[in-house]
């Protein structure tokens, strides 16, 4: 089934703007699909550790899903975690997101009410089906401390 998830940035190094992706995903995609898709979304270079973990929010964590990264199996408990395993979570609790445990960007994300469906044939998923606000700027000064000194060497 298609679900539709509500992906939001709340806070990270060079958070400025509000970033809300919507996105379609099948509900039997893995939590490491779901952190491919939210890297797409925003558009950051999937560089960094990450986490899932559920609660009241990011910092009040009922539930984490396998801390972090380990160096020799890699990130394959997330590929075998679905979405239909995580959910429906605990009441009250909510799916949370923590990328680049430096810059700590942290999403939320959601479930909408709207009812899953049955795949269209001719669609791709996961797909960003709405986004409000633009991408958070995943290095800020860095990138533009890069592009200063790049125009100085030439």
């Amino acid at each position: 089934m298609i679900w539709t998830l509500r992906i939001e940035c709340i806070g990270g190094m060079y958070w400025e703007e509000d970033c809300v992706r919507i996105i379609e995903i099948d509900s039997k995609s893995s939590l490491l699909d779901l952190h491919d898709a939210i890297q797409d979304a925003v558009d950051f270079d999937r560089d960094h550790m990450f986490e899932f973990s559920a609660g009241r929010n990011w910092q009040n964590r009922k539930v984490v899903f396998e801390n972090s990264f380990d160096w020799e199996s890699g990130f394959d408990i997330y590929d075998s975690i679905t979405l239909e395993q995580v959910y429906p979570l605990p009441k009250g609790c909510k799916l949370s997101y923590h990328f680049d445990f430096g810059d700590d960007w942290y999403f939320e994300i959601r479930v909408s009410r709207n009812k899953p469906r049955e795949p269209d044939v001719d669609v791709t998923y996961p797909r960003v089906i709405e986004a409000i606000g633009p991408n958070p700027v995943q290095y800020g000064r860095y990138e533009e401390d890069s592009e200063i000194g790049d125009l100085e060497e030439e």
